[in-house]
């Protein structure tokens, strides 16, 4: 029978071998740039995410900017709230397509204008050196719609400024954008309760 000493130890050289692991991989990790993250596949949390990454570099005074391709039409709490923020010590620029779904707009040659827009505002960002963080929220629509040349796209982010990061959300993601990215997250949808007929909440869901 084992006695809690026999626990303790077992437990203590557990998490010595688990250390060994983790600083051994610190150890590998030497190379400093920013990187791209893609959010994608067909579950929840995609742009809520890449907004958690905007207060991480935010909250340390770095220079951030957010595309929104498909949104701009709804209220967004992430950016009446960080918008607020006193710019001086959090440099934050949000920008918006300004249009709404596609099925609602039902207008190919409107909704490609409005990218390209957007995408002039993004591509000035991923030519700025003093950007640290771009987020191209949704940037997967206007790939797929064809709205973006994904040529002109990949390589405007292979060419940004060695030390900024890049976060690329939306459905579909790894068809277009995973040879160029550095980590790629999954969200799966198991369950959603709008499919269910729960009404989108206000402050939850936008």
């Amino acid at each position: 029978m084992s006695t809690p000493e026999d626990k303790a130890n077992r437990h203590k050289k557990r998490m010595q071998a688990r250390k060994e692991i983790v600083d051994a991989g610190v150890a590998k990790a030497l190379e400093e740039r920013g990187i791209v993250i893609i959010y994608t596949g067909d579950g929840k949390g995609k742009t809520t995410a890449a907004i958690g990454t905007v207060t991480r570099a935010l909250g340390y005074g770095y220079d951030v900017v957010v595309t929104q391709f498909i949104k701009g039409v709804w209220e967004c709490g992430e950016k009446k709230l960080l918008t607020q923020l006193p710019q001086d010590k959090y440099p934050l620029q949000w920008y918006e397509m300004g249009t709404d779904f596609t099925w609602e707009t039902q207008d190919f040659e409107a909704d490609k204008a409005a990218a390209r827009a957007l995408w002039g505002k993004a591509l000035a960002a991923l030519q700025d050196e003093n950007i640290y963080l771009v987020v191209l929220d949704e940037l997967t629509y206007a790939l797929n719609y064809h709205w973006l040349d994904k040529g002109e796209v990949v390589r405007a982010i292979q060419n940004r400024p060695p030390q900024q990061t890049v976060v690329i959300t939306g459905r579909g993601a790894k068809q277009y954008l995973k040879d160029i990215a550095d980590t790629v997250s999954e969200m799966r949808a198991l369950k959603h309760a709008f499919s269910d007929g729960i009404a989108a909440r206000r402050g939850i869901e936008w």
